[in-house]
């Protein structure tokens, strides 16, 4: 299993979202947050199952979610970095982050 790290901004996005999300329905927050920890368990079980949206970066949906985790693999160190827990509906360009 690969050590997962996420940049501060992805982090920060994650948290963000599950506030919003809990605001606008009591639990919702929590649903979100639940989708986001399976997906990335998947990600982290097998991430090259999931494909490149812009190498070296790849990208997998949240189910039920508008939002992708956009990552990269260091497969020597066995690290997945997450550059972004992006929402669908931003503008793409801003979910490429140096890591």
């Amino acid at each position: 299993m690969h050590l997962v790290i996420f940049h501060p901004e992805a982090s920060k996005e994650f948290s963000e979202a599950v506030l919003w999300y809990e605001i606008q329905k009591r639990g919702l927050g929590t649903r979100f947050a639940m989708a986001v920890d399976i997906l990335i368990t998947k990600i982290q079980n097998n991430p090259q199952l999931f494909g490149y949206s812009k190498k070296p970066f790849r990208e997998a949906s949240v189910p039920l979610f508008p939002y992708n985790i956009v990552f990269k693999i260091n497969s020597k160190k066995k690290i997945i970095y997450i550059s972004a827990v992006f929402n669908t509906n931003r503008n793409p360009k801003k979910k490429h982050r140096k890591i």
